[in-house]
């Protein structure tokens, strides 16, 4: 499924190497990238620049002596212009007849647009979100969600079977304090704060929880009907909530369901010495296998497993349940350090499910204003943010939702993410709500042109070239990139600047005109731009709205 731009890369490369050789000019790798400003050309090499040095010439001399081999080599019709700029860059300019054959591609790859077999044939389990029964799903997870959805749309439309997987903490400390409180105030909305500042401050509220929390272990009878109703209630609104994200996870694992396994691989690999006993407790002694590392307890002195250990028991697990070629984990990057010493620990017991486990990890997601405030204590919940923004933009929720997801994925993954509300629901700056208002804007023009009769023709001769036609070529090479590296905000920035491009060419052209023997082109093309930015929203997460 290699697109033809690809191609045209690899033409240029080629046009490039012949002419070196020619000049009896060696280099061993040809750097060919996009010029920051779209007028400096289609394609742009340094090699020039590079070459240079050793040749001990100047760049603009020698770029001026490729360019003439170039030009007396190339016969290729889609290189319109070739030229030397700045300190030696060549820049080529790609031909009319190739902006408008990819138009033409793209109008026939239809729902498949921009789709690659960067990852075909893979198997891919990717964990994310991962709130725990019995507290909120709190804008934290909200982010996860956020980051995770649309790392498994992109490596899915990269050829991946993608499987989508929530691990979930429903036994622990918090489930007791949140068991405690509903037995005491009913309300299960409010029992975990209740039972939490209950654990803190009062010292005969903290020994009935810490009871509770024995009993929730040893599936006591009074305890379980109350547990379950909780854990029943709890994983029911999550559900809701991933309708509203637009996610739907293949598989659930939950700690309780995880821990004894994990445990008894624990002990299993303590008489090989992978792990020892100390003070009571199993640990890995991690700094043993690397310096930056440190020891982790895996079972307590309770003789209850920890996360680290229940992590170790779910790795198998997943994989005896689906034999996975890669298991990605996304998380904050709060436990960084803890993941290290657990995939050190992997190494030590499951060698070959360590190879295939990839962490990705993400910054925190906090807001630029202290002005919300919580009915749940001192955490945001995903549905507080996404009602105040709804409110913000008439009641639409999913132009609330693309507004909070594009802040969240227009940056790197590593950084914190700064959430302001207003800047997020702007429908003329960098925002989510703008790229869904170009994309309705651009299916009014369609509508117009239903009612005129003009149909999209990419064969209809033209002679300007368009900004946003010299960008929507690109949109295979930007999915791609993006699911090389796991990181959305390719597609975010690149939706931007194409959605600033197409609006550019809406404002300064008569798209749909039964006089101009153009119009249809230009049809073409404002049906190629719905078709990118549609599946550029949707590998985002994002809905695209027909109106706004």
């Amino acid at each position: 499924m290699e697109t033809r731009d690809k191609n045209m890369e690899e033409r240029i490369k080629k046009l490039i190497q012949d002419a070196l050789e020619n000049l009896d000019v060696e280099v061993t790798e040809i750097s060919l990238e996009h010029p920051a400003d779209i007028k400096m050309g289609d394609y742009s090499t340094n090699v020039a620049m590079v070459c240079a040095k050793a040749l001990k010439k100047f760049p603009n001399e020698l770029a001026e002596k490729i360019v003439a081999e170039i030009l007396r080599l190339n016969t290729d019709q889609y290189i319109e212009k070739i030229e030397v700029a700045g300190a030696g860059f060549i820049n080529f300019y790609l031909s009319r007849k190739f902006f408008a054959d990819r138009i033409e591609e793209i109008l026939n790859q239809g729902e498949n647009v921009g789709q690659n077999n960067f990852l075909e044939g893979k198997r891919i389990m990717i964990e994310y979100t991962d709130p725990n029964p019995f507290k909120v799903f709190h804008i934290g997870h909200l982010n996860n969600n956020t980051i995770g959805e649309s790392i498994s749309r992109i490596v899915e439309w990269s050829g991946a079977e993608v499987k989508r997987t929530c691990y979930q903490g429903d036994v622990g400390m918090h489930v007791a304090k949140a068991v405690w409180g509903f037995m005491k105030n009913k309300d299960w909305g409010t029992s975990y704060v209740f039972g939490s500042q209950a654990y803190e401050e009062d010292e005969k509220a903290k020994k009935e929880i810490q009871e509770i929390n024995k009993k929730i272990y040893l599936e006591d009878e009074e305890i379980m009907p109350i547990y379950e109703e909780g854990k029943t209630l709890s994983l029911e609104a999550f559900e809701d909530i991933y309708r509203k994200l637009g996610t739907k996870f293949e598989f659930y694992f939950l700690e309780s369901e995880v821990g004894e396994f994990g445990k008894k691989t624990v002990l299993k690999f303590l008489e090989d010495g992978i792990f020892e006993k100390s003070d009571g407790a199993i640990v890995f002694h991690a700094e043993k296998y690397a310096k930056d590392l440190h020891t982790r307890v895996f079972v307590n002195r309770e003789g209850l497993p920890t996360y680290e250990a229940k992590e170790l028991g779910l790795a198998k697990i997943k994989y005896d349940i689906y034999k996975y070629d890669k298991s990605i984990i996304i998380t904050g990057n709060e436990i960084n350090e803890y993941f290290k010493v657990l995939l050190y620990a992997m190494k030590q017991i499951f060698p070959e499910l360590a190879e295939k486990t990839l962490h990705l990890s993400h910054g925190m997601l906090r807001l630029s204003s202290g002005k919300m405030s919580s009915r749940t204590g001192n955490v945001i919940t995903a549905e507080e943010l996404i009602d105040e923004v709804k409110e913000r933009v008439k009641g639409n929720e999913a132009v609330a939702i693309g507004a909070i997801k594009y802040s969240i994925l227009r940056s790197k993954k590593g950084g914190d993410v700064v959430y302001n509300v207003e800047e997020s629901i702007s429908t003329v700056g960098d925002s989510g709500p703008y790229l869904q208002y170009s994309y309705a804007r651009a299916n009014s023009v369609i509508e117009k042109a239903k009612k005129e009769d003009i149909l999209p023709d990419p064969d209809i001769l033209i002679t300007e070239i368009f900004e946003v036609e010299k960008l929507l070529y690109r949109f295979s090479e930007v999915i791609l990139r993006s699911a090389k590296e796991y990181e959305p905000h390719y597609i975010a920035n690149y939706l931007i600047e194409l959605a600033r491009a197409f609006n550019s060419f809406y404002g300064n052209t008569v798209i749909v005109n039964k006089e101009d023997p153009t119009s249809a082109y230009k049809v073409a093309l404002s049906f190629a731009f719905i078709s990118v930015m549609k599946k550029g929203l949707y590998l985002l997460g994002i809905e695209a709205p027909e109106k706004m």
